[in-house]
């Protein structure tokens, strides 16, 4: 056989033929075929430009807990020098262990751990659930309760001080870790925030389908909802947590030095006359550290939970 007999196609011929296939292909497939991406499936690498940018990026983000190591490293008078040092000096297990005692940081520690993992589970578990009501159930008032909570965003924390301030004092829960714990146990960005995403991430025909199985509401929230929703719930988590943990405000309110967080313990480094600022930076290098070891304990999870509820968006 020659080549003159082989049959040669043409771009056109070519299109014509997709365009042909794409006929007589099911309606689904037709669309799958109209609508791919002729870069689908390929995986892109990042150029030099892009690891030049993310390095800096990353720098600039890592020189705050740098200089708060260097500056705890080094004692009072060279912290305050001109130019600042920045380079690690002989004295940051010293200062460490003079924060750690000065402030009572042990103590402090297990109160922070205790508050803010009460507060991110709870936040985590009651924004769910009222996240699918609001996004999937179908009840009278719904969006006027949302926009009800929404509107709680709007007011300023400082404006409930004092009536909060005064029911703790009536629960008997005065200089207490529940006066911190009870106030914050839902907040109503973690409710509109669960919302958003179910309500896109969650299908209805999910839902039908467990109600015509003879499901509950409560069932289906444990056997459909949660399993779709563990990436922002883990998002949710952390950011609660952190968030916790920092408070400062309301348990230096409600707290006293006998039984205070890490934010409220820390306090102590600074009420001397002279502030000692290499013990200060000790003291919130300390308190930095758990938050770093659960970032890099859980920090993978988390990051692949986003990942998989993006792919599967």
């Amino acid at each position: 056989m020659t080549t003159d007999s082989i049959p040669v196609q043409t771009p056109d011929a070519r299109n014509g033929t997709a365009q042909e296939a794409q006929k007589d292909a099911p309606p689904g497939r037709r669309s799958r075929q109209l609508f791919r991406h002729p870069g689908a499936g390929r995986q892109h690498h990042a150029g030099p430009v892009a690891y030049i940018l993310l390095g800096i990026a990353a720098l600039f983000s890592l020189f705050p807990l740098y200089w708060t190591m260097v500056a705890a490293s080094t004692d009072n008078t060279r912290v305050t020098q001109t130019p600042p040092p920045f380079l690690p000096g002989p004295h940051l297990l010293e200062n460490l262990g003079k924060a750690w005692q000065d402030a009572a940081l042990g103590k402090a520690m297990l109160n922070s751990l205790i508050v803010a993992g009460v507060i991110a589970l709870s936040t985590v578990l009651f924004a769910t659930l009222a996240g699918f009501a609001f996004a999937k159930l179908r009840f009278k008032g719904r969006n006027i309760l949302l926009m009800l909570v929404i509107g709680t965003m709007l007011v300023p924390p400082q404006l409930g001080v004092v009536p909060l301030f005064m029911m703790m004092t009536e629960l008997g829960w005065g200089q207490q870790l529940p006066a911190v714990i009870f106030p914050m146990l839902v907040s109503a960005v973690g409710v509109f925030f669960m919302r958003q995403y179910l309500s896109e991430a969650l299908p209805d025909e999910l839902v039908e389908a467990g109600r015509v199985d003879g499901a509950h509401s409560l069932r289906i929230f444990w056997s459909i909802v949660l399993p779709i929703a563990r990436p922002p719930m883990a998002v949710l988590f952390m950011i609660t947590f952190v968030h916790a943990w920092n408070d400062f405000f309301w348990p230096f309110i409600v707290l006293d030095m006998s039984n205070p967080t890490v934010p409220v313990a820390l306090t102590q480094l600074s009420a001397g006359y002279i502030r000692d600022q290499s013990l200060i930076m000790a003291g919130a290098l300390l308190g930095t550290l758990p938050l770093l070891a659960m970032f890099i304990v859980f920090g993978r999870q988390i990051v692949g939970g986003i990942m998989q509820g993006a792919v599967k968006g």
